[in-house]
């Protein structure tokens, strides 16, 4: 290792004569943040000065941001800088079909920061160029969240390794081609974080970071426009704590504190935080939670304006100091209340979002094999600018919530609590002949709102199928794992899929022996990456063997065609069968029919495309789009090249 970085330091010392003499490179990287400054200013102004108009020294905080912004520029390695130049003069990268992602816990994958490095191969052979690292930073032991409780923003759990670990690694991820997401918890601090102990302390600086209020008075006119969270495990949005005599707001967990934005310092200070982890080599920010932090009463203290106007002033923020950096806004809600935090074409907000309707109505098409739901919503997300780019996922670190469109469904005589008393019933087993096995979390039999748990693998049947040794169970399992796979990645946008799910791997029931885990059934599908089933992705006879190679095949068939980048029409058409959905994608060189079957029943699509012979780009079979036979739970990529 020692020799390969004296080599590498030859050959940068043969270099140095044909680089740019530091002093020129230093007024030239002035010039380059200037330009920048001078670009979105005004509006930087605009807006802080009215978030913080009753502030008297607002323009001192807006300088001392701008201060701190040309340091980070300053500080942001070569490397860094020139990617941001080559995505600063190519705008779409992240919007073309070349980007596989996946997402992963560092301990449960490979147990640190360098297990990360080491692994790095196996990385690259899952065709993965976006690389999302769950929550790594300082949290405490038992008050966690899963590591959404940040003590301090610019440390690393200390069983992951360090920042320097960290830092290196990007490095490594970016020599590969290969993006770095990483979560950024805007809305609360851990009650372990440095602000929170001197606020504990006593310290009225700090206590003004928070929401503190001496009687309840205050917080009893938040409790009655605001709703809980977690009515079942976190009940209220405040926290009594006896040692100050103070109420203090907790939106999430007691061990949760709820910043106050209103405090000009707290966004000042949370946006140096996040250009810090931007210059450690964080390619992508997931803005955690983003809805909630800003809090107004008589409101609901979600999606307010003030939010929108601060995510806009992230992204500017951003475009000057780091423009290869994007924001992606984690917006757990119904697509009305999601759209807007892309901002607008003129000023653009969140990059990515999370196309987390469709992900549940996926799961919902799953239990019911009715496609009417989930096409209006691919018809909702036709009907969007080409511009607004959305991170697609099956499953992620986080439960499944059955936030859908139930006016719709009410078309279907469908009512909202019992519905989702059936989904819950269906995935966890108990609803007579279902394959699924999940398990709730935060369940509130008052409100029949549980949401669910599980691994893809094991909400398709491949569990239960194996267990009771029924092979052709485990077949359709495999083929129903492998059909939404399919359908997700011929959505527009980023793919992700969950670290495992390549794999196939089952649920992990060990969670409830371990202490600091057994209250939370997420960590059901969050169990530690099992290599030893890894080794069989090469075996055909196994579920790995099966599972893996097919989902590569469709992710190298992905990359290979334009009619899956971003900027391609998209529709739907009709298939004369309530349990299929027919997904047309269409550019000027070819025209792609994703075809998906629901149903555990053999089927016939009644498409009716006459527009000559297609290429089924999965079997590599010839076929018309008319009257198209498609096993049960299976599916086609049907596409033809246009003369």
């Amino acid at each position: 290792m020692a020799s390969k970085r004296l080599q590498k330091k030859k050959t940068a010392q043969k270099a140095a004569p044909a680089e740019m003499p530091k002093t020129e490179m230093l007024q030239a990287d002035i010039h380059t943040f200037q330009q920048r400054l001078a670009r979105h200013y005004d509006e930087l102004k605009w807006l802080y000065c009215e978030l913080y108009q009753d502030n008297p020294y607002v323009m001192m905080h807006l300088d001392d941001l701008v201060s701190e912004m040309k340091k980070f520029y300053s500080d942001r390695n070569s490397a860094l800088k020139e990617s941001d130049l080559r995505r600063e003069k190519d705008p779409s990268w992240y919007k073309r079909n070349d980007l596989i992602g996946m997402m992963m816990y560092v301990s449960s994958f490979a147990g640190t920061l360098k297990g990360i490095e080491e692994n790095l191969d196996y990385i690259r052979e899952c065709n993965v160029n976006y690389l999302h690292l769950m929550p790594l930073l300082s949290s405490p032991k038992g008050r966690s969240d899963g590591g959404y409780a940040v003590a301090d923003f610019r440390t690393v759990q200390e069983e992951l390794g360090t920042m320097e670990d960290f830092a290196e690694l990007t490095g490594k991820c970016h020599e590969h081609g290969i993006s770095v997401c990483l979560d950024f918890v805007m809305n609360h601090t851990s009650e372990d974080h440095q602000w929170a102990k001197r606020a504990r302390a006593g310290e009225k600086e700090y206590q003004d970071r928070y929401f503190f209020f001496d009687t309840y008075d205050v917080p009893a006119m938040y409790e009655q426009t605001c709703p809980q969270v977690f009515p079942t495990t976190a009940p209220g949005n405040f926290t009594w704590l006896s040692e100050l005599g103070k109420h203090v707001m907790t939106t999430f967990y007691p061990y949760q504190w709820d910043l106050n934005y209103r405090n000009p310092i707290v966004l000042n200070e949370m946006i140096f935080n996040m250009l810090y982890l931007a210059n450690q080599g964080v390619d992508i920010v997931r803005l955690d939670a983003v809805p909630y932090i800003w809090k107004q009463l008589g409101t609901n203290c979600r999606n307010l304006p003030q939010v929108h106007t601060m995510v806009r002033m992230m992204r500017m923020i951003c475009e000057i100091v780091c423009p290869g950096v994007l924001l992606l806004g984690e917006v757990v809600m119904e697509p009305e209340k999601v759209v807007p935090y892309f901002g607008t074409v003129d000023k653009p907000e969140c990059h990515l979002l999370y196309n987390v309707t469709t992900m549940a109505s996926t799961w919902h098409t799953v239990a019911t094999r009715d496609v009417s739901l989930l096409r209006r919503q691919m018809d909702i997300i036709a009907s969007l600018p080409r511009d607004y780019t959305f991170q697609n996922y099956l499953r992620c670190h986080d439960d499944i919530g059955w936030g859908l469109d139930y006016v719709f469904l009410k078309n279907f005589a469908i009512s909202e609590v019992p519905h989702k008393k059936y989904l819950n019933d269906f995935f966890t087993g108990k609803y007579p002949g279902s394959f699924g096995r999940g398990e709730l979390y935060n369940d509130d039999p008052r409100l029949g709102d549980a949401r669910l748990c599980g691994t893809t693998a094991s909400l398709c049947g491949i569990e239960r199928a194996g267990f009771e040794g029924n092979e052709e169970g485990v077949s359709l399992g495999i083929r129903y794992d492998i059909t939404l796979h399919a359908f997700m990645l011929s959505q527009s946008g980023i793919p992700v899929i969950y670290s495992g799910d390549e794999i196939g791997q089952l649920n992990d029931y060990s969670y409830k022996n371990d202490p600091d885990k057994a209250a939370d059934s997420r960590y059901l599908h969050r169990g530690s990456f099992n290599w030893e089933l890894a080794k069989n992705r090469r075996l055909p006879h196994t579920v790995q063997g099966r599972l893996f190679p097919m989902l590569d095949k469709l992710e190298h068939i992905r990359t290979s065609h334009s009619v899956f980048n971003a900027s391609a029409q998209l529709r739907t058409i009709d298939t004369w069968d309530s349990s299929i959905l027919a997904l047309v994608r269409e550019n000027e060189e070819e025209k792609f029919i994703g075809i998906y079957n629901f149903s555990e029943y053999d089927k016939v699509a009644w498409i009716n495309e006459e527009d000559g012979m297609y290429l089924d780009l999965i079997s590599g079979r010839e076929m018309e789009a008319k009257g198209v036979q498609i096993p049960a739970f299976g599916c086609y990529w049907l596409c033809r090249k246009k003369s």
